[in-house]
């Protein structure tokens, strides 16, 4: 059940990291603060399709 995902950056809407999730464990989407190196700074970084 684990399925490839990409992170997209809520400030400039880049799609910057590749991650793999569990399914069954995480059912909803990801949030995680990273560091965007568009915006040269770290900002909430959400699941996309």
């Amino acid at each position: 059940m684990r399925v490839k995902i990409t992170m997209v950056c809520s400030g400039c809407k880049q799609r910057n990291y590749d991650s793999i999730k569990n399914k069954k464990n995480d059912p909803d989407r990801l949030e995680m603060n990273k560091y965007c190196k568009f915006c040269r700074k770290h900002t909430l970084h959400k699941e996309s399709k």
